[in-house]
């Protein structure tokens, strides 16, 4: 008898120890779980800033980017503009080189026979008394 009544308290003592040990393994599980869960919300908070981050340097690379292709638009054009003026101007000057270069080659074919030099001269002389 005495031996049925330590064999049914080692059973108890046995059911005792397997009970706390199941509890003890389902609070270990839900502590795992609930380090899984804090792991996986840091983890997408990390990928959410990294992917932020990203996208901030993406969109300040293509602002300075533009910014930069800008400036060289606006530099062209004020290059391609001041050598369309030099352009402009040497071409003036040239037509009116080729225009003094005529008006002498005309008023020496005009002025080299002594009688149209004469009669220039009484016309030049007849415009300043008519005025």
């Amino acid at each position: 008898m005495e031996a049925l009544k330590e064999r049914e308290n080692s059973i108890s003592e046995a059911l005792k120890a397997a009970d706390k040990a199941k509890m003890d393994m389902a609070r270990l599980k839900a502590d795992n779980d609930k380090l899984l869960n804090e792991a996986r919300a840091e983890r997408d908070s990390m990928l959410k800033e990294a992917r932020d981050t990203r996208n901030k340097i993406i969109e300040e690379a293509k602002t300075q980017a533009k910014t930069e292709a800008d400036k060289l638009i606006v530099s062209a054009q004020a290059s391609i503009e001041s050598q369309k003026n030099a352009a402009i101007a040497e071409l003036k000057n040239q037509v009116a080189e080729m225009s003094l270069t005529i008006a002498e080659k005309i008023l020496m074919s005009e002025l080299s026979d002594k009688a149209k030099q004469e009669k220039l001269i009484e016309d030049s002389i007849k415009s300043f008394k008519a005025n």
